[in-house]
């Protein structure tokens, strides 16, 4: 290996996310004490056409590289932008922190950390766009079992940052994601990579599309028709993907009309409406599968406008224990998952304790959106009110129908609420109980827990509801 400043050093990495790859060429790199301006990075897998020279193996004594936390996770975010200058830049970025600017994030106005959190404020809204706007469609396996695919164009090398929602949310179903940058398929056990795909080797359709369609119509408020917004919001990129967005044209062109006549028949008809009974005429048409019933939750409006999404609830089918809580919090709605704020780290730590592993059992909530209250810059947790939580009822024991656990815990009194179909005083029924074709346990919501001022009384609150996991885990058992 020639000196550093005799002339550039070629790293060649794969093409795509090569996460791996850069860790191991910046092990080497700063063992040899190359800095960045004698790096070539060629990010095409191939040899290199400039005559530069290859890093090479390790050195037998190259001790690992080490940095803070933030700087590794903006790592792992960064090396999925399509930029082909990300690896030039992260490298850059390492060196400096190296060289004893640890505290380098800290300082926003830098241009190469400015730019470095504009591609990972792209990479996170890529990954956004394809939880939300991703769509299976089923199909057939080779050998006669069921499969759902879905094809989607990404910007950047995002799926298998992706993937794991989705193995989350669908874990007992086999799904394939195609796209133009590689394809992953679960098996209901593992994930198997695959080779980039084209559009037309998924489906156009399958028979669930027109039932899918009229309900997005059925749903689509004409008052609040904001085309502008719609756009921004769900890029027409991704509108082909979408079997609901096909309604979207001729929706907002008869918006003028079906506004007026919805005024008419209000003004007809001065009794407010039941809110419950418009849900259970909507539940007419039953889902047949947990799949199918996500797909209407997940397109169901929002009781507070802005709220990111439906959070629907995750785990295996057949679950011992499904755990039922309130609501989304502000990190649920962002993420959307449950139980991934701070009530559902506490809550995780107590599973632990207790002996129950997450991944084994179903989580869910008895609200599926976020209910907040806007101040400044904060979104403030609301609690729903008892028509609130019996709107989303039938979701919920649609769900839990689907799961068969043969233990369901209300976290809570909104989620006792929901299942017991009655207002429950948490501390008085706090125990296993009975709810409709199910057994059940009830005990407080991890959020109670933070609640609580006192240190002291905090510290036997929580012993209790490790207790009560505890229990929960033998009679699941």
């Amino acid at each position: 290996m020639r000196p550093p400043d005799s002339g550039t050093v070629a790293v060649a990495l794969q093409d795509g996310a090569d996460l791996d790859g850069f860790r191991h060429a910046v092990r080497g790199l700063a063992a040899r004490q190359i800095p960045p301006d004698a790096v070539a990075w060629n990010t095409t897998g191939g040899s290199d056409l400039l005559g530069n020279e290859p890093l090479g193996d390790l050195p037998p004594d190259a001790p690992p590289v080490s940095v803070p936390r933030p700087i590794a996770e903006l790592i792992q975010s960064v090396v999925c932008h399509r930029n082909p200058e990300r690896y030039a830049l992260l490298y850059t970025l390492v060196w400096r922190v190296l060289h004893g600017e640890r505290a380098v994030l800290d300082v926003q106005s830098d241009p190469l950390v400015h730019r470095l959190e504009l591609m990972r404020k792209a990479i996170r809204r890529d990954i956004h766009k394809m939880h939300a706007f991703l769509r299976f469609r089923e199909t057939t396996d080779p050998d006669g079992g069921e499969r759902y695919v879905a094809w989607f164009e990404p910007d950047h090398y995002i799926l298998d940052a992706a993937a794991p929602f989705f193995v989350n949310r669908f874990r007992s179903l086999a799904w394939s994601i195609l796209t133009p940058f590689g394809s992953l398929h679960w098996n209901r056990e593992r994930l198997i990579p695959g080779p980039p795909a084209q559009r037309n080797d998924s489906p156009e359709g399958d028979a669930f599309e027109g039932a899918w369609r009229s309900y997005y119509e059925s749903i689509f408020n004409p008052a609040r028709v904001n085309p502008t917004a719609m756009r921004t919001e769900m890029p027409k990129k991704y509108w082909r993907n979408m079997p609901e967005t096909r309604a979207i044209p001729e929706m907002v062109r008869s918006a003028q009309t079906r506004m007026r006549e919805m005024v008419e028949r209000e003004a007809a008809a001065p009794i407010k409406r039941d809110p419950v009974k418009a849900v259970a005429a909507m539940a007419q048409q039953t889902p047949q599968n947990l799949e199918a019933l996500n797909r209407i939750i997940a397109a169901s409006a929002p009781l507070t406008p802005g709220a990111d999404r439906a959070v629907l609830g995750e785990g295996p089918l057949g679950a011992a224990i499904a755990f039922v809580g309130e609501q989304p919090g502000d990190e649920e709605d962002r993420e959307g998952r449950p139980f991934v704020g701070p009530a559902g780290r506490l809550f995780d730590t107590a599973l632990q304790q207790a002996g129950i592993d997450r991944a084994k059992a179903y989580v869910t909530n008895a609200v599926k959106h976020f209910k907040f209250e806007q101040r400044g810059k904060r979104r403030i947790h609301q609690k729903p009110t008892t028509s609130e939580v019996k709107h989303y009822r039938w979701w919920l024991v649609e769900e839990l129908n689907f799961v068969r656990p043969r233990l369901v815990v209300a976290l809570g009194g909104t989620a006792a609420l929901a299942l017991a179909n009655k207002p429950v005083s948490v501390l008085r029924a706090r125990g296993p109980a009975q709810f409709d074709g199910f057994a059940g346990y009830v005990t407080v919501h991890p959020s109670y827990l933070l609640r609580l001022p006192d240190e002291t009384a905090k510290r036997a609150a929580y012993e209790q509801f490790c207790s009560d996991l505890a229990r929960i885990r033998e009679l699941a058992a």
